[in-house]
């Protein structure tokens, strides 16, 4: 098998859930959501080694997970079957971001995978065209290719690009892996919280209404959440487990994890406005 190229890193970064506001379900089930998405610096590898012999290979897949299930190799192949690319490409993941926690790590290996293909394999997919296939990969890939913070609604796959500040998020994660299927099912969870428009979003009080049950269930987090509300407003992205707050200056957050307790693990991450793979498609 002759190589075309040699690897090259590409970074599939997090998102934080600004606020989750489940507003409706649908009459097949599904939850209708409102969301400000906000990606951040803390990030996965994708190393991604092109090839001519039409090969889709994943050489260092995580423990229990068979390479044909895993997500970056899905992407691949749906790329590959969807344009007919006589390519293939050996794939290896740095994970860095927390399975279970909430900020989107296989989706965004994913859409990483999907925006670099894009360009190694030359296949000028339109973002739009390339959002549609990840939809089909899980329902935050979507973003992950949109790439700018955004106002989200319906399941997810309605976006509004939006302006958020830059600043510096401590980001905690509680070590248990929360099922988001056992989340949405709970008798306990909101439902009905009343729509925002993008325009009073600002002004808006928002929360997390996955996080109510998510510490009734794992009372780590609510731990996590207590902890770090000394500092600053503090709350969990998505269906959990990591939890958040936000802070003006590197300075602030780096103090906060300095004095975090040893049975907590946390990071320092910055917003991105845009992500790094984001000139790899046009709409």
């Amino acid at each position: 098998m002759s190589n075309s190229l040699d690897w090259q890193d590409f970074p599939a970064p997090a998102k934080l859930n600004l606020f989750l506001h489940v507003v409706g379900r649908r009459s097949d089930g599904y939850h209708l959501l409102q969301s400000v998405f906000q990606l951040i610096d803390l990030a996965d590898t994708i190393s991604l080694r092109v090839n001519e012999g039409g090969e889709i290979q994943h050489l260092n897949p995580l423990p229990g997970v068979p390479a044909e299930s895993d997500l970056t190799v899905r992407a691949a192949r749906l790329l590959q079957k969807e344009t007919g690319c006589s390519k293939g490409v050996d794939i290896r993941v740095e994970k860095r971001l927390p399975m279970g926690g909430g900020v989107g790590g296989g989706s965004s290996d994913a859409a990483t995978v999907m925006l670099a293909l894009n360009r190694l394999w030359q296949l000028n997919l339109p973002r739009s065209r390339l959002m549609e296939l990840g939809l089909s990969l899980g329902a935050d890939v979507p973003f992950f290719i949109f790439g700018e913070s955004a106002f989200v609604e319906g399941i997810g796959e309605i976006m509004t690009p939006v302006a958020t500040p830059d600043v510096d998020f401590v980001v905690l994660h509680p070590q248990v892996h929360v099922s988001t299927p056992q989340i949405f099912s709970d008798p306990d969870l909101t439902r009905n919280t009343p729509p925002i428009k993008v325009p009073h979003l600002s002004s808006a009080i928002t929360q997390n209404d996955l996080e109510y049950v998510a510490c009734k269930n794992h009372p780590e987090i609510r731990e996590n959440i207590t902890w770090l509300s000394q500092y600053a407003d503090a709350r969990m992205t998505g269906s959990g487990s990591c939890v958040f707050a936000s802070f003006s200056s590197p300075n602030e957050a780096n103090r906060v994890i300095y004095d975090l307790p040893k049975n907590m693990t946390g990071y320092v991450a910055r917003s991105l406005s845009k992500h790094p793979l984001h000139e790899f498609a046009e709409f």
